[in-house]
């Protein structure tokens, strides 16, 4: 055994040692702290002064949360606005550049503008679209055909929506750059076939490329998931949490807790809950999306 382990190293050495950097900073910034910040849900700590161990009083006043439950819930339906509307429109905007269609280049790049422009700059004209009055670009629109002006983002039934549109207007280019690489990569031969069996351009998309793309599905429903369940900079830029809460999302309620209220023992209580939704929501889309797909 000992042997084998020296065989390997003299082996592999080089790759060890270059590895080493890498280790240690993965230590140091993602497991001491996901660590430490387990610990902290048992202490009682304000930044200042010592921390004081209280058991698990900090999940009990979890339970009692309403405000918590509410930004939990809204962090839910946050996504269920977000995720298939975003790997839809991702999959539409592959479908038309992967057609062949002119211009596919310059269209590319316009959808794809959003992903790289500034997340504020992106919110601020959001911001200014929707505005609740009538100098807001959509309620002029609004107004001029005839229909009554909307309050938008200071609307409890409305910022949410809006807000989630914001984030599918920001990534669907991203998406759609991965839905395109997944066309790209199945084999032209089963289309050829398909079309000399007689077969439909809907049928083959059903039968040949939407099936074809499970594993496209999979990477983009787990990234807009965990994208959903952390969003944080719209309301943080747009909205504050209102109104009246409508909009306090569970990274955002979190934030207010460990950075308003100075209360990071109850902050890294609401992280916890935040990776445990995250972690069972991904391994159930591994379940049923993850699984391999074959060619032929």
């Amino acid at each position: 055994m000992k042997h084998k382990i020296k065989r390997q190293w003299d082996k592999n050495a080089m790759v060890y040692i270059f590895l080493i950097p890498a280790l240690i900073h993965f230590a140091i910034f993602q497991v001491y702290p996901f660590l430490y910040s387990f610990v902290l849900t048992f202490m009682d700590w304000k930044i200042i002064g010592d921390l004081e161990f209280v058991g698990f009083a900090n999940w009990k006043k979890l339970l009692s949360d309403n405000l918590a439950w509410k930004s939990l819930w809204n962090t839910v339906l946050f996504s269920i606005y977000y995720i298939i509307p975003t790997m839809a429109l991702g999959l539409i905007l592959a479908l038309i550049i992967n057609s062949g269609v002119k211009g596919a280049k310059f269209f590319k790049a316009i959808f794809f503008l959003p992903v790289v422009t500034s997340f504020v700059i992106v919110a601020g004209i959001w911001g200014w679209l929707f505005r609740g009055t009538e100098s807001g670009l959509v309620n002029s629109l609004l107004v001029k055909i005839g229909l009554d002006p909307q309050l938008f983002l200071a609307d409890s039934t409305q910022a949410l929506i809006v807000l989630a549109g914001l984030s599918i207007f920001k990534v669907s280019g991203s998406t759609m750059i991965y839905y395109f690489a997944g066309l790209q990569s199945i084999p032209k031969q089963l289309y050829e076939a398909a079309k000399i069996d007689g077969a439909s351009r809907v049928k083959i998309f059903w039968m040949i490329t939407f099936p074809l793309l499970k594993p496209i599905h999979f990477y983009v429903a787990i990234i807009t998931t965990i994208g959903s369940f952390q969003i944080f900079d719209s309301t943080f830029l747009l909205t504050g949490g209102g109104p009246n809460f409508s909009t306090t999302t569970i990274v955002y309620y979190l934030y207010e807790q460990g950075f308003t209220n100075l209360d990071l023992s109850y902050a890294a209580v609401l992280s916890y809950v935040l990776f445990a939704i995250i972690l069972a929501i991904s391994l159930i889309q591994r379940k049923y999306l993850g699984k391999e797909t074959n060619y032929f």
